[in-house]
């Protein structure tokens, strides 16, 4: 198993959507210290950061690899709005959390 990214812990949505991205693309990962929060205070502030982990060490090339696109696309990316139910929406998310429709 090894660790693909940390994340700040503002970054946990952001840390659950790269998960089931790469769930999607059959890669098997875990999300470490999702719930440390709230210990904040009691434990270091780098220890509650949001780990993505690969189970299978010989997809981290790949698992890297889309990880790094996705965010690439990302930074450059506008928010959008559903064309369903008009709920504006981050650049990140591919389909609206509101009614479930994808992006266009």
């Amino acid at each position: 198993m090894k660790k693909l990214r940390a994340f700040s812990p503002h970054e946990r949505p952001l840390a659950t959507l790269l998960k089931g991205r790469l769930e999607q693309e059959g890669i098997n990962c875990l999300l470490r210290n999702e719930e440390l929060f709230a210990a904040m205070g009691e434990i270091p502030f780098l220890e509650l950061r949001p780990e993505l982990w690969v189970v299978d060490d010989e997809v981290l090339p790949r698992a890297r690899l889309l990880l790094d696109n996705w965010l690439r696309q990302d930074e450059g990316a506008e928010p959008w709005r559903c064309p369903a139910c008009g709920e504006d929406l981050e650049p990140q998310f591919d389909m609206c959390w509101k009614c479930g429709r994808e992006r266009p």
